[in-house]
């Protein structure tokens, strides 16, 4: 693992321990002090690496964390989904809009295993902890964040899901895609390529998903509404919970509609650090 790489890994699991700290101690309002106690920093060091880290101070991010600034951001996207549907993918920064071109797999693709796929993969260090991103020829299969007790299952299911493919671990072929989706500093030209793999319910759910701007929130009933499906919003909920390219198919700018956070696949901490990041970024 690279120095740099490394000390992202260190950098989130901070923050992660922070956010935690946050939660459990929310209605006493903790200074930054105590936080910065909690994860062993100097007031000055913690502000330091939240303004590296996300981009603005420990008491914004606070901000975006609350119910009440969650539940102000989905009153404002009410009417979010139809515009973004009628204008596309386009954004002037393909940073802050993942612009991305897809197709899905064939039911028989599917169920067929990845007979004569290559696929490699590669397990990474991203601002938000380590992933496992999988790559076909025809695009990326899987994105799902780590932890440590889980990694070994995680590739298992990645084994399984393909056990007819041929599988190859090879770090330098995948980085790339992770510069891509999280480093400004790469060329993001060409857009990134997906490859859904799901019924036809969960992907509508996940080409709504798609059409989330960067740092806005949406409820579940406006995916349910979005995809002209406005009483499935529990069948919603579990194509979202589907989802196998996480953060890529944004999922975690999904909320319940009272503004609570809602569920994640990969934890409501990593969900919350995720949301006040790109928050801080726009």
């Amino acid at each position: 693992m690279e120095i740099a790489d490394n000390q992202e890994y260190i950098d989130y699991n901070r923050i992660e321990k922070a956010i935690l700290f946050i939660e459990e101690n929310f209605q006493n309002q903790p200074s930054v002090k105590e936080i910065a106690d909690h994860v062993a920093l100097s007031e000055f060091h913690f502000n330091r690496l939240f303004s590296k880290w996300a981009g603005t101070s420990p008491q914004r991010f606070m901000r975006f964390l609350t119910k009440e600034f969650a539940k102000e951001k989905l009153a404002e996207s009410s009417n979010l989904l139809e515009a973004t549907f009628e204008s596309g993918l386009s954004s002037s920064s393909r940073l802050h809009d993942l612009f991305v071109s897809y197709e899905a797999m064939t039911p028989a693709e599917f169920k067929a295993k990845g007979q004569g796929l290559t696929v490699h993969y590669g397990i990474h260090e991203t601002p938000f902890g380590e992933c496992l991103i999988a790559i076909t020829d025809r695009g990326i299969t899987d994105f799902r964040f780590l932890e440590e007790s889980s990694k070994d299952l995680t590739i298992k299911e990645l084994q399984q899901d393909f056990e007819k493919a041929k599988l190859i671990f090879d770090n330098n072929f995948t980085k790339p895609f992770i510069e891509q989706i999280f480093h400004e500093t790469t060329n993001t030209s060409e857009p990134l390529t997906l490859l859904l793999r799901g019924t036809n319910f969960q992907i509508k759910v996940w080409e709504a998903l798609l059409k989330i701007p960067f740092g806005q929130m949406v409820s579940y009933e406006t995916i349910a509404n979005a995809i002209g499906k406005p009483t499935a919003q529990r069948a919603v909920g579990t194509a979202i919970g589907s989802n196998r390219l996480g953060y890529i198919i944004p999922c975690h700018r999904v909320l319940q509609k009272v503004g609570g956070i809602g569920g994640y696949r990969w934890g409501t901490t990593r969900k919350k650090a995720i949301l006040g990041w790109e928050m801080a970024k726009v």
